[in-house]
C-alpha cells in the first residue's frame, strides 16, 4: 500500500508504559500505542489505523510501518484503488481478514490477496506496483505492514512470495503464522531479518501461553475485541491498539477479555540496530538518499520499472513535495520487558 498522505511528517502520539506480573511471576512491561487515523484518497477516503511509526517508537524489530483498516464497506468508500507506486529498501506484506486485493508489479506478478495468504514483496532496490480491490469485494478487512531491509539487503533485486499458512489449533484458538516460527510452525518466506508475524483468533475468555525469542521485540495490534496481556499490569487492549513488549521475555500470555471472539496480530522480531530515514514509501539512510529515489520516480526511471495491466486513470502516483527542512534518520531503543 501507497503511504497517500500529502505531507508524510512524523506525528507525536502518547503512549503508556505498564509494568507488573499479573500475578504470574514474569512481569512484562506493556507499551500501550493508540492508533492515529488516516484517510487515504479523495472525499470518499478510506480511513486506516496506523500505529507505526510514532515518534517514540519507530520500529518492532525491523517492522517499520503498520496500517489497520476496515472493516470498511467498498460500497460506501469505492474500496482500494492504488495507483503505480514505488518503494525502495523495504519488504511489505500484506494480510487481509475480509475481502481480496489485485496486485500487479513491475515483476510482472499478477497476484490476488486473499484472506489467510500472505503476500510479501521485496522492493530492495527499487519496485512499484497497484493495489486495487476486486468488484466481488463487499468488505474489506486487513492490515497492510511494512519491513526495513538492513543495509545489508537495502539495495537486493525485487522479488514477491505467495504463501498459504496451516491453521494451528489450540483449545479453540486459531494461530496462522505468515512470518518467523510460532508454537512450532515455521513459515517458509524469506527475510532479512529475524522477524514474526502472526494472526490469532480467540474465543471469548480464552487463554494462551505463547514462547517467544527472548532476544525479539514485540507488539500485538488489536482487531477486534479486548485482549489482555495476563502477565504485565496493563490493561484490555481496546480495538486498533498495540501493545508492545520489549526484548527479555520468553513468555506472552494473551486472553480475551471480550464477549466476542477477539482476533490481533502479533509481530515481532530482533531489534533493528541500525538508522534508518522512512519518507513516503522510501527506505534509505540519508537524506540524500530520500532526494535521489524522488527524483528518479519523478523521472520514471528504470530504477522501478513499469506496471503493466492497470486500467486506472493515473498511471505514475506523483510523489509529494519534499519538506523544507532536512530529514534525519530514525534509531531504535528497544524497550525492555
Amino acid at each position: 500500500m501507497s503511504n497517500l498522505e500529502p505531507r508524510p511528517t512524523e506525528i507525536d502520539c502518547h503512549s503508556t508504559v505498564h509494568r507488573g506480573d499479573g500475578g504470574r511471576g514474569d512481569a512484562v512491561a506493556v507499551e500501550v500505542l493508540s492508533a492515529r487515523d488516516v484517510p487515504l484518497g479523495g472525499p470518499r477516503a478510506m480511513t486506516v489505523h496506523r500505529t507505526l511509526p510514532q515518534r517514540q517508537r519507530s520500529l518492532i524489530g525491523a517492522w517499520c510501518f503498520a496500517d489497520h483498516y476496515g472493516p470498511d464497506d467498498v460500497s460506501a468508500t469505492g474500496g482500494m484503488d492504488v495507483p503505480p507506486h514505488p518503494h525502495t529498501g523495504l519488504q511489505t506484506v500484506s494480510w487481509l481478514f475480509s475481502g481480496e486485493i489485485e496486485h500487479r508489479d513491475t515483476i510482472g506478478n499478477h497476484a490476488m490477496v486473499r484472506p489467510g495468504e500472505v503476500n510479501l514483496m521485496t522492493a530492495g532496490h527499487g519496485i512499484a506496483h497497484t493495489e486495487v480491490s476486486t468488484p466481488d469485494t463487499t468488505v474489506l478487512h486487513g492490515v497492510q505492514l511494512w519491513v526495513a531491509l538492513p543495509e545489508s539487503a537495502a539495495d537486493t533485486p525485487r522479488d514477491f512470495a505467495h504463501h498459504i499458512p496451516p491453521v494451528l489449533e489450540r483449545d479453540g484458538i486459531e494461530v496462522r503464522v505468515f512470518l518467523g516460527e510460532l508454537l512450532g510452525e515455521r513459515s517458509p518466506v524469506h527475510t532479512f531479518t529475524p522477524l514474526l508475524g502472526a494472526e490469532l483468533t480467540m474465543p471469548p475468555d480464552a487463554e494462551i501461553a505463547l514462547p517467544v525469542a527472548p532476544d525479539f521485540e514485540h507488539g500485538l495490534i488489536v482487531d477486534q475485541g479486548r485482549i489482555r496481556i495476563v502477565n504485565s499490569a496493563a490493561g484490555p487492549l481496546e480495538r486498533t491498539e498495540l501493545g508492545y513488549v520489549g526484548v527479555g521475555t520468553d513468555r506472552l500470555v494473551l486472553r480475551n477479555e471480550s464477549g466476542e471472539r477477539a482476533r490481533a496480530v502479533l509481530l515481532g522480531g530482533t531489534p533493528l540496530d541500525e538508522e534508518i530515514i522512512m519518507w513516503w514509501n522510501f527506505v534509505g539512510r540519508t537524506h540524500d538518499d530520500i532526494v535521489r529515489f524522488r527524483e528518479q520516480w519523478t523521472a520514471h526511471s528504470d530504477r522501478f520499472g513499469k506496471v503493466e495491466g492497470y486500467a486506472g486513470e493515473i498511471q505514475h502516483l506523483p510523489a509529494p513535495e519534499l519538506p523544507t527542512t532536512h530529514l534525519r534518520p530514525r534509531h531504535n531503543v528497544p524497550g525492555q520487558a
